[in-house]
């Protein structure tokens, strides 16, 4: 089963984080961020991972350390569930079109974290959330998770569907990364002999 269960406390947050790669996308997100909860949702939707998140973070002063905090234990959580990679595709990639925005990620699960973020919001917030929030929590997924990634504003004027688009999009690349390629069972993805 290539499934983890990561808890992380600090001073400014206790996170519980499971994750099945092998789901239907099932979730059950509760950060105390009603907007980065959808965001999660979306993750877990259309990456077909089943995704459990519990956090309990410092929101009196803001949401800055939650939604970092939750890419940090997402990232454990997802290097955990991979294990060796033996027999994973790897690479992923997918350009997502939703409304007037379309946003396109390319990643690769090489172990060598890597972000680059090519996304500019229009407006500085959805509703009460920091849309600055949005590069922090896929700067910590990439740095745990050990992924290069690369995400691409190609166009788009609705801060709410830039973010969604964006987590969208990672998560459609990332259901291909993760997936088990019938033609490599039990092969690495490299020609190094480690990822």
């Amino acid at each position: 089963m290539r499934t983890a269960k990561i808890s992380r406390k600090t001073a400014e947050t206790e996170i519980t984080v499971e994750i099945n790669l092998d789901g239907t996308g099932a979730y059950d997100n509760a950060t105390g961020v009603g907007f980065f909860d959808h965001m999660l949702d979306q993750l877990a939707r259309h990456s077909l991972i089943d995704l459990t998140i519990r956090a309990k973070g410092d929101l009196h002063i803001d949401d800055h350390h939650t939604v970092e905090d939750t890419g940090i234990a997402l990232g454990q959580a997802l290097t955990a569930a991979l294990g060796d990679k033996r027999g994973i595709r790897r690479y992923g990639h997918f350009a997502l079109a939703m409304d007037d925005t379309q946003v396109a990620c390319a990643l690769d699960l090489s172990a060598r974290p890597f972000l680059v973020w090519n996304v500019d919001f229009p407006t500085a917030k959805i509703g009460s959330f920091d849309t600055e929030l949005v590069r922090e929590f896929f700067q910590a997924l990439s740095t745990n998770g050990g992924i290069t990634l690369h995400v691409d504003k190609v166009h788009g004027i609705n801060s709410h569907h830039i973010a969604e688009a964006a987590f969208k999009s990672v998560a459609r690349a990332l259901r291909m990364a993760v997936e088990t390629d019938p033609r490599m069972v039990g092969v690495l993805p490299s020609t190094k002999g480690a990822l």
